[in-house]
């Protein structure tokens, strides 16, 4: 990792020839003549950006049982990806590559960083509670399968991995979300359990269900050695209140990754800091798009090199497992250009901007966790969108919110929540001015479990599926509104 934080360049440099080398003679390496590749200039001009739909086909017959077409070796498995609530299934190719020099090298990066920082940990005597996806292992055919990314992960884990998870294979990839809940509680409270991987939202429903069974309010009370919580998915920050408030003190540590379905992209390396580092020798080449070109017909991509501290990157990527300018639709802005570290700002398609307001959500966030400050409150889960009013010139937000602890004065929670908005997004300020354009903002106190029965309502339970933070249209806030 140092040498790589010493060298990105010249180490991204290498991962670039050594993708296109090995991927040459492939179907797709032959339709751009990848041999006579010699630069990233003559590549990022003969190779178009891509997504799901327009790699599908190839996908398909992959799937199907053909082989050397988007990467040399043998594809077998697919992890299964929706990205939100109710959006299509998406079929992510996953090698043997892209899992041990990606997903499996970044697991052990991440514990390692973790050891360098906690010298005293006793981690490794305990075990580590995986909360992962709901969809076990299925069969395209004889010899192509799918699944959730971490079942996949799970059903591949190196033995001396295995020997240290909990719980057993056959509770941790049922379909059925609720019941496995409830074995993972009863069967996981008995075990000595150091660390938990998992998505916030997923996890904080198990340990409740959990304190719920054993009668405390003190998750230390049953793992006494429990000292680091390894997340990723969603942003952090509306559910670390809540994290606080079911493990109390300074004992619990909190490391997040960056571990996406198409690759494992970052870790944080440093304690306390929320920001990643951009892992750089995973088998995985970056190209960034200045979010402000994405709406153009042909927009100009930079490699790490270019890229400038603060502003808002759609990342692309060519990996180890054949997606080749694959645009996953993740918003990133670097932190520190030495060594290169990153913050996830959010989704492409996961944003408003219906009135020129240009809201992401990082800015919601940010805006949130000030206002549960401002009002003793805490956030268990939000979705936002435009309300348009009947003569189409003005508007508002909607804020559907479910809260853990409810503030005293929702006005003034309001109030805090708008004004931080406006000075963290002066595109918002703007278009709030006097209320010409938008409206001070709604917001809708949802009761407890309306989110949780929504997404089963969608057949959306499990690790991997996620709420829909932001959106440009009021679907999901006209279904939830509609549940109410």
């Amino acid at each position: 990792m140092e040498l790589f934080m010493k060298y990105p360049i010249d180490v991204q440099n290498e991962v670039f020839f050594d993708l296109i080398d090995k991927a040459k003679n492939t179907e797709w390496g032959r339709k751009y003549d990848y041999k006579s590749i010699k630069d990233y200039k003559t590549y990022s001009s003969r190779v178009p950006l891509q997504d799901y739909e327009s790699l599908k086909d190839q996908i398909i017959r992959i799937k199907h049982g053909e082989q050397n077409i988007l990467w040399p070796t043998d594809i077998k498995w697919f992890a299964k990806s929706s990205g939100t609530a109710t959006g299509r299934s998406k079929f992510i190719p996953v090698s043997k590559e892209s899992l041990i020099d990606c997903h499996y090298k970044g697991g052990k990066d991440l514990l390692s960083i973790y050891h360098n920082n906690h010298p005293e940990s006793k981690l490794i005597l305990g075990k580590v509670l995986v909360v992962g996806g709901s969809s076990a292992i299925n069969s395209f055919s004889n010899n192509s399968y799918y699944g959730d990314l971490s079942a996949i992960i799970m059903k591949n884990f190196p033995m001396w991995v295995e020997q240290r998870r909990v719980p057993k294979m056959s509770i941790a990839i049922m379909d059925n979300w609720e019941e496995k809940i409830e074995k993972m509680a009863v069967s996981t409270a008995k075990e000595n359990v150091s660390n938990i991987s998992g998505v916030p939202s997923w996890t904080l429903v198990l340990l409740k269900r959990i304190l719920e069974i054993n009668k405390t309010e003190n998750i230390l009370d049953i793992w006494p050695n429990l000292e680091l919580f390894m997340h990723g998915g969603v942003n952090f920050s509306p559910y670390k209140e809540q994290f606080k408030k079911l493990a109390p003190g300074n004992q619990l540590n909190y490391y997040e990754n960056y571990n996406a379905t198409e690759g494992f992209f970052g870790l944080q390396d440093q304690s306390k800091v929320e920001e990643m580092l951009l892992m750089l020798d995973y088998g995985i080449f970056y190209e960034f798009i200045d979010v402000s070109e994405l709406d153009s017909d042909n927009p100009k991509t930079i490699t790490l090199e270019h890229v400038e501290l603060h502003k808002n990157y759609a990342v692309v990527i060519s990996t180890n497992a054949g997606l080749w300018r694959y645009v996953i639709g993740d918003t990133v802005v670097f932190t520190s250009l030495n060594p290169f570290r990153i913050k996830v700002t959010g989704r492409i398609n996961q944003f408003i901007n219906a009135f020129g307001e240009e809201l992401i959500i990082e800015n919601t966030e940010v805006a949130l966790s000030k206002a549960c400050e401002k009002t003793d409150s805490i956030i268990k889960e939000y979705t936002v969108a435009p309300q348009f009013l009947e003569d189409k010139s003005t508007g508002k937000h909607e804020w559907l919110i479910e809260f853990e602890k409810t503030p005293l004065n929702i006005e003034y929670f309001s109030e805090v929540l708008d004004t931080q908005l406006k000075q963290l997004n002066s595109d918002y300020e703007a278009k709030r001015f006097n209320n010409l354009v938008l409206g001070k903002p709604e917001i809708h106190q949802l009761k407890p479990g309306t989110f949780y029965n929504w997404m089963k309502r969608n057949n959306k339970l499990g690790g991997q599926n996620k709420i829909p933070r932001l959106s440009n249209n009021s679907k999901y806030v006209n279904e939830l509104l509609k549940m109410v």
